[in-house]
């Protein structure tokens, strides 16, 4: 298999031999983790929970943390699934990675199709489960949102979107979704929403293809799927507690599957998250640092606010050359979007991760400022 490099990777070797002005003492603002503490009643479940390592945890997630993540549902879209409509998994990454190969092994000539930018797992599970790979380009003229082509869509086996969107903080509307699940049933392909940035928005909570599911009539979900985590919410990206939810039919084998996988996430690490699931406060409280952050982000680059995620998509004459320029002179990196996207789409913008307290983050869209000035 050839993968391609990791965007931080193909970063590090951008820079290697550029020296940082040492005027300046160093911000990195590339990758989605966020910078806060992780809240302390989760660390002392966590604790508590220590003497459970002696025990091994099952593939299927313990009770307390499926029910804490089905309330968490319940609460936030007003959803009632049953435990067969949910499995509890580490994280999503490793999820966004198998789950394509376990649904499309047994497809001949299979063929996915995701955004683009993208987050690299994507294109990671289509390279190792053979797949033809279509791109649903992200662009200021679509408004970052994907664009339904029939062309695309009839010979494609699974679908992944991602609203909230990484990289490009664009939020699809729950009426947008609703469409996508009429796709998804009118030529039978799976469709997936990756949902981890849902709980970071301003005003207006995001809305999950769940809902839209059910609004359209299918409330079973047929075909459709949505990931999530907590690594977002609750600052504790450690964690690893993430979920898949939607049709049952499918995750029935993919449990199956995740059997053989060996990704059962450690006992005191489910425990604490249940903990952290099954609470709202803290999450408000990250929010409102975000929202800060987002305030002083319009303040200094008189920019739009994004709907949620925590990035700023920012568009420059030269994702390059502004990446190698910023880290040279002002000693702070940040993402080009060339490396997160294909067949040029991502050219043109550089994505800053607002993951710091509003000091920091001032102090780096200043000098982002400055950079900007030529």
């Amino acid at each position: 298999m050839q993968f391609e490099k990791y965007p931080f990777e193909k970063l590090n070797e951008l820079l290697k031999d550029i020296e940082p002005n040492e005027n300046f003492y160093p911000i990195t603002l590339t990758i989605g983790e966020p910078q806060f503490e992780t809240p302390k009643f989760i660390q002392k479940e966590l604790c508590k929970n220590a003497n459970l390592l002696k025990k091994y945890p099952k593939s299927s997630g313990e009770e307390i943390l499926k029910e804490s993540i089905l309330e968490f549902l319940k609460n936030r879209y007003r959803l009632d699934l049953k435990n067969s409509q949910i499995i509890p998994t580490f994280g999503t990454r490793e999820v966004l990675f198998n789950f394509p190969q376990f649904l499309l092994s047994s497809k001949k000539n299979p063929v996915i199709a995701f955004t683009n930018p993208f987050y690299q797992i994507y294109e990671g599970s289509a390279i190792a489960s053979k797949a033809d790979i279509k791109y649903l380009n992200l662009t200021k003229e679509n408004n970052f949102k994907p664009v339904l082509d029939e062309e695309i869509l009839k010979d494609c086996d699974l679908v992944i979107i991602n609203s909230p969107n990484n990289p490009t903080a664009s939020v699809m509307s729950k009426d947008e979704l609703k469409k996508w699940v009429e796709a998804a049933l009118k030529y039978d392909f799976v469709l997936l929403n990756d949902e981890c940035y849902s709980e970071i928005y301003d005003l207006t909570p995001p809305a999950s293809l769940l809902e839209a599911s059910v609004e359209v009539g299918n409330s079973d979900f047929k075909n459709i799927l949505v990931v999530n985590s907590i690594s977002k919410r609750s600052s504790a990206p450690g964690l690893r507690s993430g979920f898949i939810a939607g049709d049952e039919e499918i995750l029935k084998d993919y449990m199956r599957y995740r059997t053989y996988v060996g990704c059962a996430s450690p006992l005191p690490l489910q425990m604490a998250a249940a903990k952290a699931w099954s609470d709202e406060s803290h999450v408000v409280e990250f929010r409102k640092k975000y929202a800060k952050n987002f305030k002083i982000a319009k303040e200094i680059l008189n920019i739009t606010p994004p709907l949620a995620t925590f990035y700023i998509w920012l568009e420059v004459e030269d994702d390059i050359e502004f990446t190698k320029k910023l880290y040279k002179n002002y000693n702070v990196k940040v993402l080009p979007g060339s490396f997160l996207g294909r067949v040029g789409i991502g050219k043109g913008y550089v994505r800053i991760a607002l993951v710091y307290d509003e000091k920091e983050t001032k102090e780096a869209l200043e000098r982002i400022k400055e950079a900007l000035k030529g």
